[in-house]
C-alpha cells in the first residue's frame, strides 16, 4: 500500500510543501512515483518521516538528521533506543524547569528574601514578582494566602533550593508514571499526589484535600499550568488533576 502527498501531509500534519523541500534535499524521497510522475509514499518512508519528524521536534538540523538516518550501521531498534534516551534527557530537563516555576508560583510569589542572583539561580528565568499582582487578586486576604507569606518570607536561599529539589523530584515521577502508562486512578497515581500534598503542607500552608481538588483543577482550567505540564508530556496536567481527585476521595472515604 502506497499514500499520495496529500494523504502523507494530513496523516503527519505537515504541509505538502515540507515533504516536497525533504525530497528535493533528499532526506525522505518517496519510494514510487506514478506514470504521471506523483509522488507516493510506502509504509517504510512513512516509519522514515517519522523518525524525521521526531528529531526535528529535538531541534535536530536536517543535514544532521541526514546524516543519522542514512548510516548503514544504525538499525530501526537502534533509532528507538536512541530517541527513547533522548526524550529521558529532554523529559528530566523539563521536569527541573517545570518544578522552578511551580515552586514560585505555589509560593504565591510574595515575601521572597532573595538577591536577584539568587533568585535567578534559584528560579531561572521565571520571576515571581511578575505575578504578584494577580497572587493578591485571586488569594490576597485568603487564610492559605496569608500562610504562606508569612512562611515563604523567612525562607533563605538554601530553603528554596530544597523546596525546588523535592518539587523537581515529584514531577519527576509523576512524569515517569505517566510516561509507562500507570493508570491516573491507581495507588502509584494517589500516592504521588499526596506526596505533592504534603509537599504544599510541608513548605507553604495547610493543604487539605479540598484545596488539593482546587490546585487540581487549576492545572487544567489555568492554561499557563496546563502548557507547563504538557510540554513535558501532552495530557499530563490532567493526569495529574485526576491523581489528585482519586487521591482525595480514597483519603476522604
Amino acid at each position: 500500500m502506497s499514500y499520495s502527498v496529500g494523504q502523507v501531509a494530513a496523516f503527519a500534519a505537515v504541509t505538502v510543501r515540507t515533504l516536497h523541500h525533504y525530497d528535493e534535499i533528499g532526506l525522505l524521497t518517496p519510494s514510487e512515483r506514478t506514470r504521471g510522475g506523483y509522488r507516493r509514499y510506502t509504509e517504510a518512508d512513512l516509519d522514515r518521516l517519522q523518525r524525521i519528524l521526531f528529531y526535528r521536534e529535538l531541534g535536530f538540523p536536517l543535514e544532521e538528521i541526514t546524516v543519522i538516518l542514512d548510516d548503514p550501521a544504525v538499525d530501526p531498534l537502534t533509532h528507538l533506543r536512541r530517541q527513547h534516551r533522548l526524550l529521558r534527557t529532554r523529559m528530566d530537563r523539563l521536569a527541573g524547569m517545570l518544578a522552578a516555576v511551580e515552586t514560585a508560583m505555589e509560593a504565591h510569589t510574595m515575601g521572597i528574601s532573595l538577591t536577584p542572583e539568587e533568585r535567578f539561580e534559584v528560579f531561572g528565568g521565571f520571576r515571581p514578582e511578575d505575578h504578584e499582582q494577580e497572587a493578591e487578586e485571586r488569594w490576597g486576604g485568603t487564610a492559605t494566602f496569608e500562610q504562606s507569606r508569612r512562611r515563604t518570607a523567612a525562607y533563605t536561599k538554601a530553603d528554596w533550593v530544597k523546596i525546588k529539589q523535592e518539587a523537581g523530584e515529584i514531577v519527576h515521577a509523576f512524569a515517569a508514571a505517566y510516561s509507562e502508562g500507570t493508570p491516573a486512578s491507581g495507588e502509584r497515581a494517589a500516592d504521588l499526589a499526596e506526596e505533592h500534598r504534603l509537599h504544599i503542607s510541608r513548605w507553604f500552608y495547610d493543604c487539605g484535600h479540598d484545596i488539593h481538588r482546587g490546585l487540581g483543577d487549576l492545572y487544567v482550567n489555568d492554561p499557563r499550568f496546563t502548557a507547563n505540564y504538557d510540554t513535558i508530556a501532552p495530557g499530563m496536567a490532567a493526569y495529574i488533576r485526576e491523581a489528585i481527585h482519586t487521591n482525595a476521595a480514597r483519603r476522604q472515604a
